[in-house]
């Protein structure tokens, strides 16, 4: 597809850009500001002014937007719509826009008079600008006006513009990449990424495919000069204003194959020989490809730290806060490689999923979109306390702390979760009829990159997983919202200052476990129209929980029948204490075996 060129009453002001190809069916709007292709310098082209419709390879079908103030000028008069092909142009305010076909590539081998020059990037930075004042300035110039490129294609025209501007002898500039380990093969590899020449209403030089390869092949800027004659008798040049090039490679993985290419015309020295110029050639260019090579080093490293914020970007939907602030800086296998470590645990289920399911099979896509708003509740609380998101078990979220960083207070970190998941999903989780449960087991883990050959995943793994997800299910027994181990519990009360209550809720054996352990619940600071426990009243169960455990279960049932109505637990022990006409079996230790769920 050919180019439309803009150009201001200055020659600052002006941008050329590739017009959208047929199949993307797409036009292009042009205006002064949030349009595709914006022309911020001219005051008379409205925010919205025309609109370019390809309409053939070469041809382009223009119409004035009803919004727009000022005419547009065509062939010297107004006009709304029309059609332009290569070569023409109107205007709007004090700006031509101009079509034009974007010059090709070549690769000419045949004898042509040519001299080639090599300049040594290093030899470069250390030598001095002769116009060090206005080079410096222009330069002063470029990170604003590189930086604020909103996008790739944008950055490519503003750097051709730049290069003509600051190469005084330069007809034409052009980005193009190739692939260096094709040198002698087709071309299908070369691509020309963007182009500008200094006259719009006339063709510019090819570009040499042969000058861009052997640049980036050797990773060092290459100048190449040939006489006037030669250029008019063979095909290296369409152009008799180009007796020189040169091309600056890219060095850098987001700009991997990539070159500047600046192409203009020797002017003949005082004696009015030409050959002399091109003796001079090397030296008086310096400077341009100087320039140039900086030029080509801020793309290279703005497009890499681009890179790397989308790579940034990418991580985050997978690697929580505290493991992205890990990585920075340093070896992602070694802060990945999997490794023992302190950690508390924290399950956290959604109750009522299957059922739901069930019951809304004809609008799973709006079940769909309820369970991830109360899953997005409980993984944002995880990542919020600095926890790591170490996997999703169907309906269920599973978060650590302690990895990748060591953390003291894990337990509380994992016990403020839970409270802040409690305080904000009542509300969400009962509109969705949804109950949950939350288990928080603390121990030693192995934290990090986990898998088998075929796929990996940032999880924990060991004991104190398992046991976090059985206490999770204790949850649904016990009718807790969040029951937590002896471990945690421990943990929390040596922390003077937290916020929580915590019950010793019994020692139990969860199914698939040799060892008892000791539950308790977390009760997290009251939210609105919730029950609250006294400190008399969990006093009053942990001693018929005692008395329970010691086999006087008439103590336990007289003390247990004191707790409120509303209270669950209470209900699990009793009904224990009930079934066993309040005599402990002949085997009993303490213990609740719990069946399998």
């Amino acid at each position: 597809m050919p180019d439309l060129i803009a150009q201001g009453p200055v020659s600052e002001h002006r941008w050329r850009r590739e017009l959208p190809a047929i199949t993307r069916g797409a036009g292009v709007l042009l205006g002064r500001a949030d349009a595709d292709w914006n022309v911020p310098w001219d005051s008379k082209i409205s925010r919205a002014h025309v609109r370019l419709t390809p309409i053939t390879d070469n041809r382009v079908e223009v119409f004035r937007e009803a919004t727009a103030r000022n005419p547009v000028f065509f062939r010297g008069k107004k006009t709304d719509h029309f059609t332009l092909v290569p070569g023409e142009h109107f205007v709007i305010g004090s700006t031509t826009f101009t079509l034009a076909n974007r010059p090709g590539a070549s690769d000419a081998t045949g004898d042509v008079d040519l001299t080639e020059h090599e300049f040594d990037h290093a030899m470069l930075r250390r030598r001095n600008f002769r116009d060090a004042a206005g080079r410096i300035e222009m330069l002063s110039r470029l990170p604003d006006l590189i930086t604020s490129s909103s996008s790739d294609e944008e950055l490519l025209v503003r750097v051709t513009s730049v290069l003509l501007q600051a190469t005084p002898a330069a007809s034409a500039v052009a980005i193009a990449s190739a692939n260096p380990n094709a040198m002698g093969k087709a071309d299908s590899d070369f691509k020309i990424l963007h182009y500008d020449n200094r006259v719009p209403d006339k063709d510019g030089p090819t570009v040499s495919t042969r000058l861009v390869r052997k640049a980036i092949e050797r990773r060092e800027s290459v100048l190449h000069l040939w006489s006037a004659a030669a250029s008019e008798t063979n095909a290296f040049t369409s152009s008799e204003e180009a007796d020189w090039a040169f091309c600056v490679p890219l060095r850098s993985e987001a700009c991997m194959g990539w070159g500047l290419y600046v192409t203009g015309q020797l002017l003949p020295d005082e004696s009015g020989r030409l050959q002399q110029s091109l003796q001079a050639a090397p030296d008086n260019l310096q400077d341009d490809v100087k320039f140039a090579e900086l030029v080509g080093t801020m793309i290279a490293n703005l497009r890499q730290s681009r890179r790397l914020e989308r790579r940034q970007a990418a991580m985050r939907r997978f690697f929580a806060p505290v493991v992205m602030e890990a990585l920075a800086g340093r070896d992602t296998s070694e802060v990945l490689a999997p490794r023992e470590a302190n950690l508390s645990v924290m399950f956290c289920d959604l109750r009522g999923f299957s059922k739901r399911s069930e019951r809304d099979a004809d609008q799973l896509l709006d079940l769909l979109a309820r369970v991830s708003n109360a899953l997005g509740v409980m993984t944002r609380h995880i990542l919020d306390t600095d926890g790591v998101i170490g996997d999703f078990h169907g309906d269920a979220a599973m978060g650590f702390w302690g990895w990748p960083f060591e953390q003291q207070d894990a337990a509380f970190l994992a016990a403020e979760a839970a409270s802040r998941i409690v305080a904000e999903s009542t509300q969400v989780l009962m509109e969705n009829t949804f109950r949950f449960g939350i288990g928080i087991a603390t121990g030693r883990a192995v934290a990090g990159q986990i898998g088998t050959v075929d796929q990996v995943k940032v999880t924990a793994f060991g004991p104190v997983v398992n046991l976090a997800s059985r206490l999770e299910g204790l949850t649904k027994l016990f009718g807790a919202k969040v029951i937590i181990d002896h471990d945690t519990a421990a943990a929390l009360k040596a922390s003077s200052d937290h916020p929580f209550q915590l019950r010793r809720l019994a020692r139990v054996r969860p199914a698939g476990f040799e060892n008892e352990i000791e539950a308790w619940e977390l009760i997290v600071p009251p939210t609105p129209n919730t029950h609250v426990l006294s400190s008399d009243q969990i006093a009053l169960y942990e001693a018929g929980l005692d008395a329970m455990i010691s086999g006087d279960w008439n103590q336990a049932y007289d003390l247990l029948h004191g707790m409120p109505a509303w209270d669950r637990p209470k209900d699990v022990l009793l009904s224990i204490i009930l079934r066993n006409d309040r005599t402990p079996p002949h085997d009993w230790d303490g213990v609740i075996r719990m069946p399998k769920l």
